[in-house]
């Protein structure tokens, strides 16, 4: 059964939705959600190499769940693909926002490198963007990646900073950390 908000008889939704990029694809999902009562929460969406790709938080009341589960799948015959899956119970607050700003020359394996380190150091990601473009001055590909780090309580900055100023240096990649205003 979905998680539900006994207060206000509201469950929530958390869709991945992909599909060719075309004007309209996000009213479309936008409709189909309206139309059964539910409100947009929150999302980050994005085009890329002509695809449209996007994640989003949806409220819905709990007596419309069933038929906006049908609808948002229906979407499929408008060649709109939704996954859905219900939204977890959030944890009570044991981290802290730390912000990561990453630049250096492209190659493979930044971004394994980087997770795993963070992974081993139960730091999870609460956001990651990530692009390639010419460097300003050599146009050589130049990697930049932003995220949002939950860093555990239990996890000093120092020694967070520390060890990924080891790997950065092993990289070759500008690494810095700050705390979120």
């Amino acid at each position: 059964m979905p998680p539900i908000d006994k207060e206000m008889s509201v469950n929530h939704l958390v869709l991945t939705v992909i599909a060719p990029d075309q004007p309209g694809l996000v009213e479309k999902v936008a409709q189909c959600i309206a139309a059964h009562g539910g409100n947009w929460l929150e999302s980050r969406m994005s085009r890329m190499d002509g695809q449209f790709a996007g994640i989003l938080r949806v409220g819905v009341p709990a007596e419309a769940y069933d038929e906006l589960v049908e609808a948002l799948h229906a979407l499929s015959a408008q060649n709109i693909r939704v996954l859905l899956a219900e939204s977890g119970i959030q944890p009570s607050c044991t981290w802290k926002p730390i912000l990561l700003d990453l630049v250096g020359n492209d190659r493979p394996g930044i971004v394994r490198d980087i997770t795993r380190l963070l992974a081993e150091l139960g730091v999870n990601l609460e956001s990651l963007a990530t692009s390639v473009a010419p460097a300003p001055m050599s146009s050589e590909p130049l990697f930049h990646a932003e995220a949002v780090l939950a860093v555990p309580l239990s996890l000093s900055l120092e020694v967070l900073q520390s060890k990924l100023e080891t790997l950065a240096d092993d990289l070759m990649v500008e690494l810095r950390l700050r705390t979120e205003a």
